[in-house]
């Protein structure tokens, strides 16, 4: 799904929001969000603590137009860096929202709540619910994890893996993305 040409497409960030800013993986996506933004795109994100944090503080950087789908539960950081802030009732509505106005979306480093939002987003684009767009896997944690899950999974199609991209560098996310405008 390609966003209007006067519109910048949206991606979203799944990460965790455990990791601190004296982490180096923090500075890294801020690095690597900031240069996302300057190539274009704008960012959603679903809290702004940990990864999520550092890709909306570095995509602000950029110039992005940042849209924060936080839960109505936790309180918004007085110190973020949201464009615009969506209140949603729960996880399942956050991840909605999240997985659905996204043209491209950036799984960092994370725990369970971030492996739920990468198993939803790649069953939908796996079984072709959603249009084909980039699911970038980024950073060295996810290369064991897709193989373990490669030998493991019994899966209702032979071409799901396809629909996955891990990236290393910045420049590998990058390209994938430029791929998609």
């Amino acid at each position: 799904m390609n966003a209007p040409a006067n519109i910048r497409p949206r991606i979203a960030a799944f990460g965790s929001s455990r990791i601190g800013s004296e982490a180096a993986v923090y500075r890294d996506v801020f690095e690597l969000s900031g240069k996302i933004a300057l190539s274009g795109w704008d960012g959603i994100t679903g809290g702004h603590q940990g990864m999520m944090a550092a890709f909306s503080e570095g995509m602000h950087t950029g110039g992005a137009h940042i849209r924060g789908i936080t839960l109505e539960r936790f309180p918004t950081p007085p110190d973020n860096t949201f464009s615009e802030e969506i209140r949603a009732r729960n996880f399942f509505e956050r991840m909605g929202v999240m997985i659905e106005q996204a043209q491209a979306w950036l799984v960092l480093p994370g725990g369970l709540g971030t492996l739920a939002e990468l198993s939803m987003t790649w069953d939908l684009l796996a079984i072709h619910v959603l249009e084909p767009r980039p699911l970038l896997l980024y950073g060295d944690m996810w290369q064991p994890i897709v193989s373990t899950l490669s030998e493991q999974l019994i899966l209702s199609t032979d071409r799901a893996f396809e629909t996955i991209r891990i990236c290393h560098s910045h420049q590998d996310v990058l390209d994938a993305l430029h791929t998609r405008q």
